[in-house]
């Protein structure tokens, strides 16, 4: 814990923490950890700064890596192309026009090696976010950190690998809700052996909020997702101490400051309880740790300077709330990927935050704020009557299976839409105060060229590889996964002698079929 004094630039000393001198109930650090994860917050450590890229090809988005480390990030965070998201090589059918448009294009460990080529994953914590394939990407994260000689056992980082929210919000799932379940426990075992530093799943309630949910309907599907995982590690005899302190969340942060601050802060304390009640006795495991991003739904693409402001906004709130990693958008996202301009003023505005705004100087700066506690109570209450009616349908899985969580989704969507176009919801620069010109920053555009590079390395790569081999371990996968065998091994050693995503996907399609 740092002793140092920290002052006001009017020379006001600032404590460490303020409490209500009546009520030292709730610290820093310690359960239900509603006022953050550490007794010292950012006065000991700031968040995490990450800036989330992939776009093109490996190569670019390598460029892009080591120009965002040289400029001050902490931390990567991959973003995939759709093919790769979905089990699909490059040279599919269904990948045409798709090709390293909304990420980079992953379909080998060489493309893997030329990703992180001149960065030492033992120096880096890497994010990927990547659900359905997350199983393949995380094996070719392991297979050239090995090559590297790296010590797996300090590997630091997290795999989205989030499927529940697929079904419910995003759509990129291959199969069935049990299998994927089963994908995602087997990487949960394998990695507390193998990887024990890295985060297995960052349950996700961006992209519930991202599809039009409220704050409320964003943690509690959130956590009730959560939970379905834990149940199910538990079930597969994992040891929720164990595998409670590599779970992670990501979050959205939107434009409503004091509401944004005030989901954090219940979002911890609830998942604190609900982890106890489970049979967590380890303060670590009953933690929520959160990655946080702005909001790219809230970005427009009329005046986007003024994305600018709102993304200040969203990076605020998430450091009020205690965030420990974040991710700040691209003014220019709502048109394009981000430029490099773009992707340098996002990093800038956290950079602002964190040594101008005297906001990570004391520990949950909010706290004791009248309204931001009854805040924080109203929509933790709110959020346990959705969990409650969640538990009620059988859990996460049969909430998904029978539409709830989508349907509940889609209505918010509608009425805050409904909102907007009956101006009870003012949106600067769409429907209030508009402009007559269109300013249209210098967009990144990704050439469709792209699929052509990756069909010509996919060519060479079966040229130089051993077939036999390759097909003996798909046939070994096939096995494996009909039976109960951890599936990770086979697939590191099937990457490991190049196999291609697309082939191992296929192999695990043929057995658990597709999810329609």
């Amino acid at each position: 814990m740092s002793n140092e004094k920290v002052y006001t630039d009017s020379g006001i000393e600032i404590k460490r923490l303020y409490t209500d001198e009546e009520s030292n109930a709730e610290l820093p650090g310690q359960y239900p950890f509603t006022r953050g994860i550490q007794p010292d917050m950012y006065r000991g450590k700031l968040w995490t700064m990450r800036q989330y890229a992939g776009f093109s090809t490996a190569e670019e988005s390598n460029k892009r890596y080591h120009y965002l480390l040289s400029q001050g990030v902490m931390g990567l965070s991959v973003a995939f192309d759709l093919p790769t998201q979905i089990g699909y090589d490059s040279d599919h059918e269904l990948s045409e026009g798709e090709v390293g448009k909304v990420g980079v294009a992953i379909d080998s460990i060489e493309d893997m090696q030329a990703l992180f080529a001149g960065i030492k994953l033992e120096d880096i914590s890497t994010s990927m976010t990547i659900n359905a394939t997350g199983f393949i990407l995380l094996a070719f994260y392991v297979a050239i950190a090995k090559q590297q000689g790296a010590d797996l056992k300090k590997i630091t980082g997290t795999l989205q690998n989030d499927i529940l929210k697929e079904y419910a919000a995003r759509g990129t799932y291959i199969y069935p809700p049990k299998p994927s379940m089963r994908i995602i426990t087997d990487i949960f075992e394998w990695c507390s052996e193998e990887l024990p530093k890295w985060n297995t799943i960052s349950i996700s309630g961006y992209h519930i909020r991202e599809a039009g949910s409220t704050a409320v309907q964003e943690i509690a599907f959130t956590l009730a997702n959560g939970k379905a995982y834990v149940e199910a590690a538990i079930q597969k005899g994992l040891d929720i101490n164990v595998f409670g302190k590599r779970l992670s969340f990501f979050f959205n942060a939107h434009n409503n400051l004091f509401e944004e601050a005030a989901k954090f802060r219940a979002a911890r304390r609830m998942w604190a309880k609900m982890m106890k009640d489970m049979g967590a006795t380890d303060p670590k495991a009953m933690m929520l740790r959160f990655h946080s991003q702005t909001g790219g739904s809230t970005l427009t693409a009329q005046q986007p300077l003024n994305n600018i402001s709102r993304i200040t906004i969203q990076a605020l709130a998430a450091v009020l709330g205690g965030t420990q990693s974040l991710h700040t958008n691209g003014y220019d996202e709502a048109l394009n990927l981000p430029t490099e301009e773009a992707a340098r003023i996002a990093l800038r505005t956290q950079q602002i935050i964190a040594y101008e705004s005297g906001v990570p100087e004391t520990v949950d700066p909010l706290a004791g704020s009248y309204f931001v506690e009854a805040l924080t109570d109203e929509i933790e209450s709110a959020a346990w009557k959705l969990i409650e009616k969640i538990d009620g349908m059988g859990g996460s899985v049969s909430a998904i299976e029978q539409g709830f969580i989508q349907s509940e989704i889609a209505k918010s969507a509608y009425a805050y839409q409904q909102k907007i176009e009956q101006g009870k919801k003012m949106i600067v620069g769409v429907n209030k105060f508009q402009n007559d010109e269109a300013a249209h920053p210098n967009g990144l555009k990704i050439d469709d060229s792209i699929r052509k590079t990756q069909i010509e390395k996919l060519s060479l790569l079966r040229k130089k590889r051993n077939h036999g081999k390759c097909d003996q371990l798909l046939q070994e996968l096939n096995d494996k996964a009909a039976g109960t065998e951890n599936l990770m091994p086979t697939i590191i050693e099937a990457v490991e002698n190049y196999c291609t995503l697309g082939e191992i996907a296929d192999t695990l399609r043929e057995v658990y079929g597709e999810y329609k």
